[in-house]
């Protein structure tokens, strides 16, 4: 039987030996200050070949491992995974800071299902590559804002809030980065509450190239969104 919780931080990994233990240290530190939560952090541990899990658990955090690739195989399975009502989802490169947390439970708590961070608000010099800062995200996050009538201003965003079973109640299918896409839209498709707030994004401090593939991961994106509008 899984232990009642109020709150998962969940982070997916994928070779990130680097920061992983940054990351933790920081969701660790915001569950002691809000020590009024019963909380959890999940690692969503996505077939990593370095240190990634042996650092994690050393740390004393929970570890699934997922053994196909994928952004949205982590995620999927990390949601399934967590024992929390609510969810707050993160990387691991520690471009987002676990330490500002506080409004994302906030508006979970005020009873939004969904609630997306837009990095636009502040982004670190040199945090995201200029193709995505002023073409593939704000063309993306128009065109599913007009398709669906939302209005969301930065669709790609990985710090997000929810609400677990509404979400898992929208039948998530997507493997890789276009899981980001296809949760608003069937959000919005299913009449879940979304919330859209600003955050800080900071620059990755793995030092090393992004899972991302802006050309592959873009058509993907397309691709949910022309399915799911069709629907």
């Amino acid at each position: 039987m899984r232990e009642k919780v109020e709150l998962t931080i969940l982070i997916p990994a994928l070779n990130e030996e680097k920061t992983i233990e940054i990351v933790i240290k920081k969701a660790q530190k915001w569950l002691e200050k809000n020590d009024n939560i019963k909380g959890e952090i999940l690692i969503s541990n996505n077939n990593s070949t370095d240190k990634t899990k042996e650092i994690a658990i050393k740390n004393n955090v929970r570890v699934i491992d997922v053994e196909k690739r994928g952004y949205g195989n982590a995620l999927k399975e990390g949601i399934k995974n967590a024992n929390g009502k609510y969810i707050i989802m993160g990387d691991a490169d520690d471009s987002y800071n676990f330490l500002e947390i506080d409004e994302f439970y906030k508006e979970l708590k005020n009873g939004n299902d969904l609630v997306i961070g837009n990095r636009f608000n502040n982004i670190q010099k040199g945090a995201m590559k200029w193709s995505h800062r002023y073409i593939g995200t704000p063309l993306l996050s128009y065109i599913i804002s007009k398709k669906c009538k939302i209005k969301i201003k930065d669709i790609n965003c990985g710090l997000r809030g929810m609400d677990k079973e509404k979400i898992l109640g929208i039948d998530l299918q997507g493997e890789g980065m276009e899981f980001a896409s296809e949760m608003v839209i069937k959000a919005k498709k299913n009449n879940l509450k979304i919330k859209e707030i600003p955050i800080n994004f900071y620059k990755d401090k793995r030092g090393y190239k992004s899972h991302l593939n802006t050309i592959r991961d873009g058509i993907k994106h397309l691709r949910i969104i022309l399915k799911q509008v069709e629907k």
